[in-house]
């Protein structure tokens, strides 16, 4: 059988982008851009980014709506006409997703932008951080929110499923505080220290919402105590 894996949001007539799913790709992307369609990934300042750089997608082209029935203030908001280096002004929908190019072409879907955090002075992508524990071969689903109501005090709290068939680590982990060791060395290899969460809580599963979502306030309090990474240092002035 063949699987191909097609992304689209109903404002572009659905379908914007189709992917051939190959079982040895790392990578579950959504593809490349159908005929007639086009594919940005900008940033806030209507720069396109390079390759593995993350920003929102934009889709312009023959599929795109005329705007939302009877919401001119949404159409206005969301259908827009964008400048873009080497492109020149041109109409695209702003899809609020986070997305970021590949090297063979093709786009890897990060998550959302209204998931996009600030901690500690930093923009954080949850997205990113999730899609990188993803890479790790003993997680099989992975989820990561902002924890704290005082923004200063804010921590960045990931929830894990592990795999349980087809991968046995080596060495076996003892205890959930060596599982966590080794995921945080991944994380640290792989993304800045601010973006490494400060608590990692393993899960039977991901709690959903009625319609399939993640459903992120079902989560539980993290633990932070299990999760502390190093000891703490006071000020010495």
């Amino acid at each position: 059988r063949r699987f191909i894996n097609a992304y689209g949001p109903t404002e572009t007539t659905v379908c914007a982008s189709m992917g051939l799913y190959v079982p040895a790709q790392s990578v579950l992307h959504i593809g490349k851009p159908m005929s007639n369609t086009q594919l940005y990934v900008a940033n806030d300042y209507d720069q396109l980014q390079p390759i593995g750089v993350a920003g929102e997608l934009l889709i312009g082209g023959a599929g795109l709506a005329v705007g939302y029935l009877n919401q001119p203030e949404l159409s206005a908001e969301k259908f827009v006409y964008k400048d873009l280096p080497d492109i020149g002004v041109t109409r695209v929908y702003k899809t609020g997703d986070l997305v970021r190019w590949l090297e063979d072409g093709n786009i890897e879907f990060l998550g959302r932008i209204d998931h996009q955090i600030k901690i500690r002075g930093f923009r954080v992508e949850l997205g990113e951080i999730e899609s990188c524990l993803l890479q790790h071969p003993t997680v099989a689903e992975a989820v990561v929110i902002a924890h704290g109501t005082d923004i200063q005090y804010k921590i960045l709290a990931a929830y894990i499923v592990k795999k349980t068939d087809g991968y046995t680590p080596e060495p076996e982990p003892k205890n959930i505080s060596e599982q966590i060791a080794i995921l945080v060395a991944h994380l640290q290899a792989n993304l800045p220290d601010y973006m490494v969460p400060g608590s990692i809580t393993f899960l039977p599963g991901i709690p959903l919402t009625p319609n399939g979502k993640v459903d992120r306030k079902a989560l539980p309090d993290p633990d932070i105590s299990i999760t502390k990474r190093q000891e703490y240092i006071e000020p010495q002035t």
